[in-house]
């Protein structure tokens, strides 16, 4: 099974676009993640830094400059979805990556402080 360490620089970007009200609430996170040719029309106009801000996790062992080293994409590469937060948590937990789960399930709980959801 891969490990993951939790990416600082997409918890701080998350963290900030929280802050900043950039953020989806009600979402069907089946329908609006982002999939592999998402990901190379953003690669296409961005840097892999810039790509990997949008991973919570990060493969351990994998080369920086791919898709497989990034994991747990919490956003639409635009906004932050809540149902991608949920996603990740519940992704995390199902694996026992404990650090990304606890990473995750702090950003959800920072979004609904922000959001007002009680």
């Amino acid at each position: 099974m891969a490990r993951y360490e939790v990416n600082d620089a997409a918890v701080a970007k998350a963290r900030d676009l929280i802050d900043a009200h950039q953020y989806v609430l009600e979402s069907d996170w089946g329908l609006v993640a982002p999939n592999a040719e998402d990901g190379n029309r953003f690669l296409a106009r961005h840097t892999w830094d810039e790509y990997a801000a949008w991973h919570l996790g990060l493969t351990v062992g994998a080369s920086d400059d791919t898709k497989a080293r990034h994991a747990f994409v919490y956003g639409d590469l635009r906004r932050v979805h809540r149902s991608g937060l949920i996603a990740c948590v519940y992704r995390a937990a199902e694996w026992r990556h404990k650090k990304v789960e606890i990473a995750a399930h702090e950003l959800l709980q920072r979004l609904d402080r922000t959001a007002g959801i009680e």
